[in-house]
């Protein structure tokens, strides 16, 4: 299919006086989390909670800060997460996709709403 791109805006719910980032990110139902850049987290002042383990697509296993809390928007949706602080770019996971009910379309290799629930998030609670 190719790789898969979106404009989501990241804000600091703690400093509403921040204006949102916006970056394009890339969307990756095999990764779990979010993962943003360094410069990411120095530009929204996101508090680092603590260490987590990642590991790579390589296998490798990293030690990496974890901080938030995050508040990701795309569209109309939005959730609230925390993001392993690695790489070069924006990497949009699975948990917070379905937090905000996204889904990929292959066809248009895009990220879009699901359109099972256009008007707001749909979740499985069973």
């Amino acid at each position: 299919m190719g790789l898969v791109y979106a404009d989501i805006e990241l804000l600091n719910p703690r400093e509403p006086d921040l204006m949102a980032v916006q970056q394009r990110s890339l969307v990756d139902t095999g990764a779990v989390m979010l993962c943003i850049p360094e410069q990411v987290a120095l530009e929204l002042k996101l508090e680092k909670l603590e260490q987590r383990e990642a590991t790579t697509a390589d296998g490798r296993k990293q030690l990496v800060p974890y901080v938030g809390p995050l508040e990701i928007r795309f569209e109309q949706r939005r959730c609230f997460v925390g993001a392993l602080v690695m790489g070069d770019e924006v990497l949009l996971g699975a948990v917070p996709m379905e937090d905000m009910d996204l889904i990929i379309s292959p066809t248009h290799r895009k990220l879009v709403v699901n359109p099972s629930s256009p008007n707001f998030p749909s979740a499985l609670v069973k």
